[in-house]
C-alpha cells in the first residue's frame, strides 16, 4: 500500500484511512435528493503503529468532538460539490490536523521570583499613590 507523507518523520499508510459517502445536508436543488458527494473519513488514531505515543494523545485530544471514544477521528466533509474535492478536502483537513499534533508543545514557562529593584519600585509606587490620596482628603480637625 502506499504511504500518505505528513511530516518528514510521520507517514500514515493509505490502508488506516477508510472514507464512506453520504449524502449532503442543505440545499442543493434537484442533485443534492440523489448524489451522496459528502465525504466520512474515518482514522484509528487510536491503533495506528505510524503514530508516535506523544503525536497520538495530542491528535485524540485536538480532534475534540471528531474524536470517538474507540480513539478514531471522523472528518466529514461537504463544502464542495463533487465527491472528488471533497475526498481532497477531508483528507487535507486530517492531514493539518496530524500536523498540528506532531508540532511540539511549547515549553512550559519556568516560574521566577521578582528582583529587588522590582520590589522596590512597586512599594515606591505604593508610597507615592499613598501620598497623593492623603492630600486629596479634607482638612481634619
Amino acid at each position: 500500500m502506499a504511504r500518505i507523507p505528513v511530516t518528514r518523520r510521520i507517514s500514515i499508510d493509505e490502508s488506516e484511512v477508510s472514507e464512506s459517502f453520504v449524502r449532503s445536508s442543505g440545499a442543493g436543488g434537484q442533485n443534492i435528493q440523489k448524489v451522496e458527494t459528502a465525504v466520512q473519513l474515518r482514522f484509528d488514531a487510536a491503533n495506528s503503529p505510524s503514530l508516535p505515543d506523544g503525536v497520538r494523545e495530542r491528535l485524540l485530544r485536538m480532534a475534540g468532538h471528531r474524536a470517538t471514544l474507540a480513539g478514531e477521528v471522523i472528518i466529514i466533509a461537504q463544502r464542495h460539490r463533487t465527491q472528488l474535492r471533497n475526498r481532497e478536502d477531508a483528507l487535507e483537513r486530517l492531514l493539518d490536523l496530524i500536523r498540528a499534533a506532531a508540532a511540539p508543545p511549547p515549553p512550559e514557562r519556568r516560574p521566577t521570583k521578582p528582583t529587588r529593584a522590582s520590589k522596590e519600585r512597586r512599594l515606591d509606587g505604593k508610597a507615592r499613590r499613598s501620598r497623593t490620596k492623603n492630600l486629596r482628603s479634607g482638612p481634619t480637625d
